[in-house]
């Protein structure tokens, strides 16, 4: 949610910022505005409401002056509707400073009750404008020294926020401090910049320093400078982003969604690629953690959305691997039901962007009362990874579209990395047990990619024929319960649906009064081969489904007779072991969903109502 960046540098910063805030346009928004000042100390500043393409024709209009310095802002609402006069930056100091916010101020109604009665007036409904107004007070009491007024500021604010400040007193000085809410610096050659995300300045740098909780940065041309909020110098960890800008670009596809589908192999694939030796799994990031992993007796794994259902397949791997009892929870109820937890406990989060505010403040949780966390994270320089004792990064690359894939699947490898690893540090498979489902490991990618190569097509036809559907439900059994529930959700998320999944021995007891003529219907198949037992309860099922007139679309194996007779439409996959089959078998999902959308004349990368990066709570 809400996109941020700031430039100081040589350049013009109107082009920089512009071009940064298209990069962040993935984070969801509904305004968009920047800030400039020129060398002679001028402010101007342009929002408009709606897409960055209005902010690009009101700079058209209304030319800013030549500024090299500069911030810019996409907004997502929370207070205030989604207008002119709420879209970010907002004003203060007789219009001489700039402000922009990622986040909420929990207090801005107390603070701004006292502006008020101190005199002063407000343009706009949100809490933002409330920050503005105050830092702009404390410019004037702190005798023009904006990186003292901005810390005055902040501890004064209570909430999750990320703020950027420029004065026009100051060219060639952006300050920004975080507190629950992501900020990264970009380090270029005679130019610095701030984000809320790498891709704002990927395209300039790939060095980057990463901004610890509660900390101040201030940078110019030449230099930054990072404190605590008590004015403490604080060492930066820095860090070099792997990917370059043509990762976040479409380079070609249709959609991001089509493109980050389309390297669902190689998300698999590099978060293997130097975690397997000779068979074995050997994780680099965990060496000298063996004595944690055998001395816990509980997992606890959190998530929310699609990381919460990766949670959920990698709940089956870990127990039935590593042998410790494994919970899942949604991370916005762990943090408020007072979970049982302690040293003995690992609490593993889940987090693509690393930024997830229910997960972060549930990782922080969770270490107040003595457990021990572990992040599985996409994003370098991210919060909950510096928040967590350990880290595992899935390295899928930048996931631009809202809907995800790629991650989800790279979430799931990165997961059972980590079940076979505590398996080995536990003793609870042999060697040879190891290696066997190292080789499934190593064996998705190339399958997922026969799945694109040979089916793609046809999936996206027959959700072409299903455009005017108006529900769809999804039934899974054992680790294909949760492939179920990930169906529904990219359903709902980019093609406005309804769309349920469920437990398929759930299904006597209430959804299958759902069941009527014509109701398209996806299963989730186990092997034959593999789990023959849990095969035959789901044909079961299907059995009864399709008596009543239900339209069977069964993801089953290749080979698999028993469904052909008893369903509409079988979406084939390769074979693969028990733990690995509903892996492959989101993949189909991931197309019928993107094609159904697509075919409805849908944006699937910026789907209505969503954001990338849940930052608030």
């Amino acid at each position: 949610m809400c996109g941020i960046v700031g430039y100081v540098g040589p350049r013009q910063s109107e082009a920089i910022l512009i071009a940064g805030l298209a990069r962040l346009e993935y984070r969801g928004y509904d305004s968009a505005g920047i800030a400039v000042i020129d060398d002679g100390g001028h402010l101007g500043m342009r929002k408009k409401a709606g897409k960055l393409n209005a902010l690009r024709d009101d700079l058209k209009a209304h030319a800013l002056p030549d500024g090299t310095t500069g911030i810019g802002h996409t907004r997502w609402a929370t207070h205030g509707g989604p207008t002119d006069a709420n879209a970010h930056p907002h004003l203060a100091d007789d219009d001489r400073l700039a402000v922009i916010h990622n986040g909420i101020v929990e207090n801005y109604a107390s603070l701004k009750g006292d502006l008020i009665s101190k005199g002063y007036a407000f343009r706009s409904e949100t809490d933002t404008e409330v920050a503005a107004v105050l830092l702009g007070r404390e410019y004037r009491a702190n005798g023009g020294d904006l990186v003292e007024a901005f810390r005055t500021t902040v501890n004064r604010l209570e909430g999750a926020f990320t703020l950027l400040a420029v004065h026009q007193d100051h060219p060639g000085l952006v300050v920004g401090a975080r507190r629950n809410s992501p900020l990264v610096i970009g380090i270029g050659e005679g130019e610095n910049f701030l984000a809320s995300d790498v891709a704002a300045f990927v395209e300039h740098t790939r060095s980057a320093l990463a901004i610890g909780q509660d900390e101040i940065v201030a940078i110019t041309p030449s230099g930054v400078e990072v404190t605590d909020f008590a004015g403490n110098a604080v060492e930066v960890e820095p860090f070099e982003v792997t990917w370059d800008a043509t990762a976040a670009e479409k380079g070609g596809w249709p959609s991001f969604m089509a493109k980050e589908v389309s390297e669902e192999p190689e998300a698999v694939a590099n978060t293997l690629r130097g975690r397997i030796r000779d068979g074995a799994v050997a994780i680099p990031e965990l060496d000298g953690l063996d004595e944690l992993f055998r001395d816990i007796s509980r997992i606890v794994v959190i998530a929310a959305g699609t990381a919460a259902y990766a949670g959920m397949v990698g709940k089956y791997a870990l127990e039935q691997w590593a042998r410790v009892p494994v919970d899942v929870d949604l991370a916005h109820e762990f943090h408020y039901r007072d979970p049982v937890i302690g040293p003995d406990t690992l609490v593993v989060s889940i987090s693509q962007s690393g930024e997830t505010m229910d997960t972060l403040m549930a990782v922080k949780y969770a270490r107040e009362r003595g457990a021990k966390t572990l992040s599985i994270c996409n994003t370098q320089g991210a919060t909950i990874p510096r928040e967590s004792d350990a880290i595992v990064y899935t390295h899928a690359g930048p996931e631009v579209a809202v809907a995800s894939t790629k991650a989800f699947v790279a979430q799931i490898t990165a997961l059972y990395l980590l079940a076979l690893h505590i398996a080995s540090v536990r003793g609870t498979l042999s060697a040879t047990e190891i290696a066997q489902q190292v080789l499934e490991l190593e064996a998705l990618p190339a399958k997922i990619q026969h799945i694109l190569d040979t089916d793609q097509s046809r999936i996206e036809q027959f959700a072409h024929w299903m455009a005017d559907t108006r529900s769809v439900l999804f039934l899974g059994r054992h680790v294909g319960y949760p492939i179920a529930l990930e169906g529904a959700l990219k359903l709902k998320e980019i093609s406005y649906i309804h769309a349920e999944g469920f437990a398929a021995g759930e299904l006597k007891h209430g959804p299958i009064a759902l069941i009527e003529p014509g109701q398209p219907v996806f299963v989730i198949v186990p092997s034959p081969r593999e789990s023959a037992l849990l095969h035959s309860k789901v044909v079961s099922n299907i059995r009864e489904i399709h008596a009543r007139g239900a339209r069977v679309i069964a993801v089953a194996e290749e080979g698999d007779a028993a469904v052909l007779p008893i369903s509409d439409e079988v979406l084939h996959i390769p074979l693969a072991g028990p733990l690995f089959g509903p892996v492959l078998g989101v993949v189909p999902l991931h197309i019928f969903a993107m094609g159904l959308a697509t075919s409805k004349g849908l944006d699937v990368d910026q789907p209505r109502n969503l954001a990338k990066s849940v930052t608030v709570e």
